[in-house]
């Protein structure tokens, strides 16, 4: 069974009492830490080993709106506290829910199953794009599925431009928008076929189709000027050889 690690901030005792209370009734959530000291929460959720955080938006010396933004995606967030006007700002910082005091188990339960199911459909993405044997008449998969805020999103391969890593995260450019996810450039680079695909810098994954030209160490990709590094320059151009491009 999957286990979700949990810790619960919040500088009211009663309500770690009660979340408590509601975390030790699910078979699901361990809870790790109680604290009433946000800074401390922090410190143990940047360590990334942290799945759920119960947090109060009210607290002193850290708010929760800014708990959340120096945390960034280290963890699923699920807000408590007594005031709704801090939804629609907590939403756009890509919390899993908002319950608000005083909390009913049954709304309780309801977030935390929400966070499992997210957490399950993330763990079971398997990496796509394998190529089958050539009797197999099973189809080429020529899909990747991200994780992206609220939901799990499929994006076919062929609408990528290219791709932009930004510290813990990755932007996805397609042809009509950018897809944002938790996930780092090694992985998303072994995910990818690589008959499609290359790592040109770093920071960058480019679809070698969606090239519209190469001048000195800049690639140009729909209005985009994409820098080659001097790692990847090599492997780089001996792919464009090969293409006759």
């Amino acid at each position: 069974m999957t286990k979700l690690k949990c810790i619960a901030v919040d500088d009211e005792p009663l309500a770690l009492d009660i979340i408590e209370d509601y975390i030790s009734k699910v078979p699901f959530l361990t809870l790790v830490k109680r604290t009433e000291n946000a800074i401390e929460a922090l410190q143990l959720v940047q360590t990334g080993d942290i799945d759920l955080v119960f947090l109060d938006i009210q607290m002193p010396d850290l708010t929760g709106i800014q708990f959340l933004k120096i945390a960034g995606g280290k963890a699923n967030f699920i807000l408590t506290t007594a005031y709704s006007q801090y939804a629609l700002e907590s939403y756009d910082l890509n919390v899993s829910d908002y319950l608000l005091k005083p909390i009913a188990f049954d709304r309780f339960y309801k977030a935390v199953e929400k966070v499992l199911n997210l957490t399950k459909a993330s763990e079971n993405i398997e990496t796509p794009v394998q190529q089958p044997p050539a009797a197999s008449n099973n189809p080429v998969v020529d899909y990747i599925f991200v994780k992206t805020e609220h939901k799990i999103q499929k994006i076919h391969l062929e609408d990528i431009l290219y791709i932009e890593g930004l510290k813990d995260y990755i932007s996805i450019y397609t042809k009509d928008e950018r897809i944002i996810t938790l996930q780092n450039m090694k992985k998303m680079e072994e995910t990818l076929p690589s008959n499609q695909f290359i790592r040109v810098h770093k920071s960058y994954i480019i679809s070698l189709d969606k090239i519209q030209s190469i001048e000195r160490s800049r690639i140009s990709i729909s209005g985009k000027t994409i820098p080659i590094g001097d790692t990847y320059r090599e492997e780089f151009f001996k792919r464009i050889e090969n293409r006759n491009l």
